[in-house]
């Protein structure tokens, strides 16, 4: 059924049938009381950018090609978008349909596209005994006023007397998709647009906060402006992923991109007091680039925050040598990792890239956590660095809690650091305490039984004792 079609048999169905009682909607600036009518399912069309699967419909645009809502395939498909977006609600909502039957009206346009309740529609379209929705018909086609139409649905479902449970992905897209709309421009100016005279349309951005009301973490106008920062870097992520398009693939990561572009606004210019000192927009960079492979495993948020959260002393960024440790193991890490090219042809690009990124975990996920929370500890020992108590005993519940009779020990990477550690101790107690150093010394060698040394390190044993010997005297003689 073509738009035209759809509109003659809309029209025809209002002008023969009685409203079923009116209810008020936010229309013109206004409150307007809209009668309601039972529309044949037939007559209506799915909203494939309706904001509770925008990001489903564009990640699926982007793979393959544009969805065609008024064919068969493009109807089944977002279906199965609607119900995939929130299976157990819609088992939930089902049930209750089938019940009681459709308690909320929805919102069509006068050429069938649904506006408000294209989710509780496609639960009626699976139940055999209803063939009608119940809706209020907008004097105004979809395509005919565009900003119109977003404006009504942005306010109605996203704005102060609504809240409706929508995926995270989806309001980032929303509020985008909005700042587009009303300024005319391809994406939020970000500090390199700026510099390059291009600025931030503030009247769309007092419209679109006017729109959406105190939608959860939405208080202010400057909520809106961050909100569009951090969905600028999640497109950089998803360039960076080469995963461009796929919006799919920022599920369950919004708490991080949030934590992240809050730390690049704050960091780039090299202006910040909060980094090392002598950082440069560079090393911001390797910054970005190493918090975008952590959100790719999923890092949990307290330990994303690690890299750099708060004031300098709490954060891998606020300590040069921290930073450069860290930095360089991650490359090192990520570095010894090769992974199957991205297939953008396969049917099912959102179980690809999960895969992908769920091999990655495996791989390498445990070695890139492991290092967070190696310089995390070494945070937490710089942070302690003035009690030098509570450090020591930390270093000797490790030394007590190596077995010692694991073969890995007795690799020479393990004894290395165990000389080095060694040779860390005697050069403190050297400066602090030369005679407790002497007093362990004597210990040491009066615990060697001579009736036991190997064959074959009598003579090394012989020519180190004549050495102390040696050395033992001329200190002897100098006091």
């Amino acid at each position: 059924m073509n738009k035209q079609t759809r509109i003659d048999k809309i029209q025809e169905f209002k002008d023969n049938h009685d409203s079923m009682g009116q209810i008020e909607i936010p229309w013109d600036d206004e409150l307007k009381s809209e009668k309601v009518y039972r529309i044949p399912l037939e007559f209506l069309i799915y909203n494939k950018y309706n904001g509770r699967i925008l990001s489903r419909t564009k990640s699926y645009e982007r793979q393959q090609q544009q969805i065609d809502a008024e064919t068969k395939e493009g109807k089944q498909l977002l279906e199965k978008l609607l119900w995939d977006s929130k299976p157990k609600k819609n088992e939930e909502t089902l049930g209750s349909l089938e019940k009681y039957g459709q308690e909320k009206v929805g919102i069509i346009t006068k050429d069938g596209i649904i506006i408000d309740g294209n989710r509780r529609a496609m639960l009626l379209n699976r139940i055999t005994k209803y063939d009608y929705f119940k809706a209020v018909i907008l004097p105004i086609e979809f395509d005919g006023d565009p900003i119109a139409i977003e404006k009504f649905e942005t306010k109605y479902q996203l704005g102060e007397e609504r809240k409706l449970d929508y995926n995270p992905t989806e309001i980032y897209l929303k509020i985008q998709r909005l700042y587009f709309q009303l300024s005319g421009q391809s994406r939020y100016p970000n500090d390199i647009d700026r510099k390059n005279g291009i600025k931030v349309d503030k009247a769309a951005i007092k419209k679109i906060y006017e729109w959406v009301g105190n939608y959860k973490t939405i208080g202010s106008e400057r909520d809106i402006e961050y909100t569009l920062e951090v969905m600028n870097v999640m497109e950089e992520y998803l360039d960076f992923m080469e995963y461009n398009g796929i919006y799919t693939a920022l599920d369950d990561k919004e708490e991080q991109f949030r934590d992240l572009a809050s730390w690049l606004k704050s960091f780039y210019g090299e202006s910040s007091a909060k980094p090392f000192d002598g950082y440069s927009d560079s090393d911001v960079d390797d910054l970005k680039s190493s918090a975008f492979d952590l959100i790719r495993i999923r890092l949990k948020n307290e330990k994303f925050r690690y890299l750099g959260r708060g004031q300098r002393p709490n954060h891998f960024f606020g300590n040069k040598d921290l930073w450069e440790s860290f930095f360089n193991s991650h490359l090192d890490i990520v570095g010894g990792y090769v992974e199957n090219k991205i297939d953008l042809n396969t049917k099912d690009i959102e179980k690809h890239l999960n895969g992908r990124d769920n091999d990655l975990k495996e791989g390498i996920g445990q070695g890139l956590v492991d290092n967070v929370d190696l310089h995390y500890q070494r945070l937490r020992n710089r942070q302690s660095q003035d009690e030098p108590v509570k450090l020591l005993n930390k270093a000797i519940d490790s030394i007590d809690s190596i077995n010692v009779n694991s073969k890995n020990f007795g690799n020479p990477e393990a004894q290395d650091l165990l000389n080095k550690l060694g040779e860390k101790v005697e050069a403190n107690q050297i400066h602090k305490s030369p005679s407790r150093l002497f007093d362990r010394m004597v210990k040491i060698l009066e615990s060697i039984d001579v009736n036991s040394l190997p064959e074959n390190e009598m003579e090394s044993v012989r020519i180190s004792t004549k050495k102390i010997q040696q050395i033992c005297y001329q200190i002897h003689k100098h006091l």
